[in-house]
C-alpha cells in the first residue's frame, strides 16, 4: 500500500490545543483512555471470536517505555482496525461533533462537566503529552492488511504500510518535553495503579531499555544460570473483590481486599457486598472503618469504577455526604461519564442508586443490630457520627435507623430512644411522658445525673457536636405521631424531683446570694445572672446552674456550624439548695455582723462550686477561685483556732 494523506474533517484547526488545555488538569488521563480502549478491544474479539467458533488466545495489554526514544507503546490483541476502521473512528468519527465542542469550549470555561463526554475524544487525550502519535493496527478479519496512521498533532495524518504481524492494535506515543515523567517507570506504573488497578485484561509495564539491558547481560554469560530473567511486571488484579459472588467469599478475603485498598489502616469494622442487576447494574464493598479521630476525614475515600476501570474518587452525587466516612469501590455502566471519566453527568439513574445504597447500608445496619448486638455497640463509636448524621438528612435512612440510634446512659449502658421510655419507673411515667433527659459530658452537673439515677431514672449522655442537630430534628420530625421532648438535665431535674415549698428563710437565702453574687439588677443586661431557690429532698447538691436550653442549642449548632459570630452571652440561673449546709451556713454568718465578709465569700464559693460541676471555669475565674479559696480556707482556719 502506498502512502496516503488525508485530513479530518473539520473545519477549525485550534481543536487540538484546546483538547490539551481543557484536559491538562488531568494530563495522565491519556493511560487510563489509552488502556480502557485496549480492554475493550479485547472484549470485542473475544465476543466475535465466540459468534464465529475461533479459538483466541487469552487478552493481555502491554505498556511498554523506551526512555532513550522518548516513547510509550500501548499494545494489545484485541479486535484490530483496517485503514477503513481507522479513518472512520480515530480519523473522522471521534470529530463529527468537533466544531461544536470546540465553540462550547470557548463560551463555557469552568462549565466542561456539562459538554464532557459527547464528543468521543476519549483517545485524543494522547496528545496532551505526545507531539506524535503512531497508530499500526491489524485486523481480526479475514484477508485484512495492516495499516498504519501517522497524526502529528494537527488535524492532517498519513496512512502508509505496516509489517505488523499479530492481530491487535499498537499506538505509539512520541512524548513531548513538557510530559518527559511519564517516561520514568515509577510515575508510569503509579498512574497504571491508580486508574487500571482492577481491569478485567492483565496489564504489564515493561522498560524496554532495562530489558535491552539484561539481554545484551545475557548474551554475555557463559553459563545458562548466569542469566538473569527478564523483568515482568503485571500492574492490576483482573478479578476484584466486588465482581466475586459474594457466598464463596470468607471475611479474611475482605480484609485482606481492603488492606490491599487502604494499607496503613485498622482492620474494618464490617463491610456491605452489593450486588444488583436491575433496574440498574451496580457491584461494590463498601467498609465502614474504624475512625482515628487524630487524622483529617478524607472525601475521596470511595472509588468510582465502570467496567472496573478507575473513573472517580468524588462520588457525591452518587454517595450522600452522610456516608463519605465509608470507604471502599463501587462499580457501575450505568452512570453517565465524560470523556475523562471524572465528572458525573445528571441521570435519573443516579438518584436510583444512591437511594439503593442507602436502603442497603440501612438494611445492614439493622440486621447487624439485630443478630449481634454487642458488636453493634462495639462498632458505635466510630459509626455513631455518620448514623446521627444520615437520619437528620435523609428521610429514608430516618425511617429506617432513627429507632436504632444508641447513646449511654447513666451507668454507661447503651440504650435506644424506645429503651429509654420503656426503662422509666411506673412513677415517673406520667410526669415523664414524651421527655427524654439529656447530660452533656464536661457541661452537665454530675451530682444531678446522680440524683436522677436514684430515682430510677437515666439521663442519655449526649456530645457538643452533632446530638443538638439530631435532637432537634428527632423533636421536629415526629415518627408514628410521638411528641418527644428533650430536655437537659439540668433543667429536668426541679420538674421531675420532689420540693418542699419554700419558708420564710428561703426567700431571705435567695436574697442574700442575689445582692452579693449579682447586686442589682440590670435592665440593660439580659444575660445577667439570676438566682432560684429549688428545695428538693434528699439532695446533695448545694447549687447548680441551668440556662436557657433553646438558646444553649442554637448556640451549639451555630458553633458546630462554624458560625461562632452567633455566640453571645448566656443568661444563667443559679439554683439553690436552701436546705443544704452550704447554704445554710452561709445564711447563719450573714446574720452576724461581724461575719458579713466570710458569708459573701462562702457564698462566691457555693457559686464557683456550681461552675466547676457543669461547664467549668475559664482562666480568669480559675484564678479568681484560687485567690477567693485561699482566702475562705484562711479565714475558716482562723475561726477553727
Amino acid at each position: 500500500m502506498s502512502s496516503r494523506k488525508g485530513h479530518i474533517s473539520v473545519n477549525t484547526t485550534d481543536i487540538f490545543p484546546i483538547i490539551k488545555k481543557w484536559l491538562y488538569s488531568e494530563h495522565d488521563i491519556f493511560v487510563r483512555e489509552l488502556v480502557s480502549n485496549a480492554c475493550d478491544a479485547i472484549t470485542k474479539r473475544t465476543s466475535v471470536s465466540r459468534t464465529t467458533g475461533q479459538e483466541v488466545e487469552p487478552g493481555k495489554v502491554d505498556v511498554a517505555i523506551d526512555k532513550e526514544a522518548k516513547t510509550i507503546t500501548f499494545k494489545d490483541n484485541g479486535i484490530g482496525m483496517s485503514e477503513d476502521e481507522v479513518e472512520k473512528y480515530i480519523a473522522q468519527l471521534a470529530f463529527s461533533g468537533a466544531e461544536e465542542f470546540v465553540q462550547k469550549m470557548k463560551d463555557a470555561e469552568g462549565e466542561k462537566g456539562d459538554i464532557i463526554g459527547k464528543f468521543g475524544l476519549g483517545f485524543y487525550s494522547a496528545f496532551m503529552v505526545a507531539d506524535k502519535v503512531i497508530i499500526e493496527s491489524l485486523s481480526m478479519k479475514e484477508g485484512a492488511k495492516p495499516t498504519k496512521w501517522v497524526c502529528e498533532g494537527e488535524t492532517d495524518y498519513e496512512f502508509s504500510d505496516s509489517d505488523k504481524s499479530t492481530i491487535g492494535t499498537e499506538i505509539t506515543l512520541h512524548i513531548n518535553e513538557e510530559n518527559k515523567e511519564f517516561l520514568e517507570t515509577w510515575k508510569l506504573r503509579e498512574t497504571l495503579k491508580n486508574y487500571c488497578d482492577f481491569l478485567p485484561y492483565p496489564i504489564e509495564l515493561k522498560d524496554l531499555n532495562e530489558i535491552a539491558r539484561i539481554t545484551q547481560e545475557n548474551a554475555k554469560a557463559e553459563k545458562e544460570e548466569d542469566k538473569k530473567p527478564l523483568p515482568t511486571d503485571i500492574i492490576n488484579d483482573t478479578e476484584p473483590l466486588w465482581k466475586k459472588d459474594p457466598s464463596t467469599l470468607k471475611d479474611e478475603d475482605y480484609k485482606n481486599f481492603y488492606k490491599k485498598l487502604y494499607p496503613m489502616d485498622p482492620e474494618p469494622l464490617f463491610w456491605l457486598h452489593l450486588n444488583v442487576d436491575h433496574p440498574f447494574t451496580l457491584q461494590g464493598i463498601l467498609f465502614f472503618p474504624k475512625l482515628n479521630p487524630n487524622k483529617p476525614t478524607n472525601e475521596s475515600n470511595i472509588k468510582l469504577y465502570c467496567k472496573q476501570v478507575f473513573v472517580s474518587d468524588n462520588v457525591k452525587n452518587v454517595i450522600p455526604e452522610f456516608l463519605s466516612l465509608l470507604k471502599g469501590s463501587i462499580d457501575s455502566t450505568d452512570i453517565p461519564l465524560n470523556v475523562s471519566r471524572s465528572a458525573l453527568q445528571g441521570d435519573p439513574n443516579i438518584k436510583k442508586i444512591s437511594n439503593y445504597i442507602v436502603k442497603k447500608v440501612a438494611e445492614s445496619l439493622k440486621k447487624l443490630f439485630k443478630n449481634d448486638r454487642a458488636r453493634y455497640e462495639n462498632a458505635w463509636e466510630d459509626i455513631g457520627l455518620f448514623v446521627k448524621y444520615g437520619v437528620i438528612s435523609d428521610q429514608k435512612f430516618d425511617d429506617l435507623m432513627r429507632d436504632k440510634v444508641l447513646f449511654k446512659n447513666s451507668e454507661n449502658k447503651f440504650m435506644t430512644l424506645t429503651e429509654y421510655t420503656e426503662s422509666i419507673p411506673e412513677k415517673h411515667k406520667e410526669k415523664m411522658k414524651g421527655k427524654i433527659v439529656y447530660f452533656e459530658e464536661n457541661s452537665s452537673d454530675e451530682t444531678l445525673r446522680t440524683q436522677l439515677l436514684e430515682e430510677g431514672i437515666q439521663a442519655l449522655t449526649t456530645d457538643a457536636y452533632i446530638d443538638p442537630h439530631f435532637t432537634q430534628h428527632v423533636e421536629v420530625k415526629k415518627k408514628d405521631d410521638q411528641e418527644i421532648k428533650f430536655q437537659l438535665v439540668d433543667n429536668a431535674i426541679e420538674d421531675i424531683l420532689e420540693t418542699t415549698n419554700a419558708s420564710e428563710d428561703d426567700i431571705k437565702i435567695k436574697d442574700l446570694f442575689q445582692t452579693i453574687l449579682v447586686g442589682e439588677k440590670d435592665e440593660k443586661n439580659p444575660a445577667q445572672m439570676e438566682v432560684e431557690i429549688k428545695n428538693f429532698k434528699n439532695s446533695a447538691t448545694a447549687a447548680y446552674f441551668k440556662v436557657d436550653e433553646s438558646m444553649k442549642r442554637f448556640q451549639q449548632m451555630t458553633k458546630s456550624m462554624g458560625q461562632s459570630h452567633f455566640d453571645m452571652p448566656m443568661k444563667k440561673t443559679l439554683v439553690l439548695n436552701p436546705s443544704h449546709k452550704l447554704v445554710q451556713n452561709a445564711f447563719k454568718l450573714s446574720e452576724n455582723n461581724e461575719k458579713k465578709d466570710l458569708a459573701g465569700k462562702l457564698c462566691h464559693h457555693i457559686q464557683d462550686l456550681a461552675a466547676i460541676s457543669g461547664e467549668g471555669l475559664n482562666d480568669q475565674q480559675r484564678k479568681d477561685f484560687v485567690t477567693r479559696s485561699q482566702d475562705l480556707m484562711s479565714e475558716l482556719s482562723n475561726l477553727a483556732l
